[in-house]
């Protein structure tokens, strides 16, 4: 089981960087696939970014591609999302996830644990 805490989050201006973090907790962090999810005001949560155990495989959604970029470290159990260029279309919570499947995955339903958000506002 793993337990996970984001931070980073906050309100910008449209064209500025903030950098998400996830903190997981539990001795077997590097055998979780990780994954970024976002929901905006009157939206569904949607797949952001993923990474694999080992960092050697990512996908991203095609809205954030070239501008976001996910990342880990596996010896202090960490997950990142750098995020540059940001529109008001990025406006949302941030859930940071975890699965143990192998492959990268997209839909939720493939996450069995999930941090509590952390809200980003992007807004002139």
């Amino acid at each position: 089981q793993v337990q996970l805490v984001e931070s980073g989050g906050g309100l910008v201006q449209p064209g500025a960087s903030l950098l998400l973090s996830c903190a997981a907790s539990g001795r077997t962090f590097n055998s979780y696939l990780m994954a970024w999810f976002r929901q905006g005001p009157g939206n569904e949560r949607e797949f952001v970014a993923a990474i694999a155990q080992n960092g050697d495989m990512t996908r991203y959604s095609d809205s954030v591609k070239g501008r976001f970029t996910i990342s880990r470290d596996n010896v202090k159990a960490m997950v990142y999302l750098q995020m540059n260029s940001l529109k008001p279309e990025d406006t949302a919570l941030y859930y940071c996830a975890a699965a143990q499947r192998l492959g990268i995955r997209t839909t939720i339903s493939e996450y069995e644990y999930w941090g509590q958000g952390t809200q980003v506002t992007v807004s002139p």
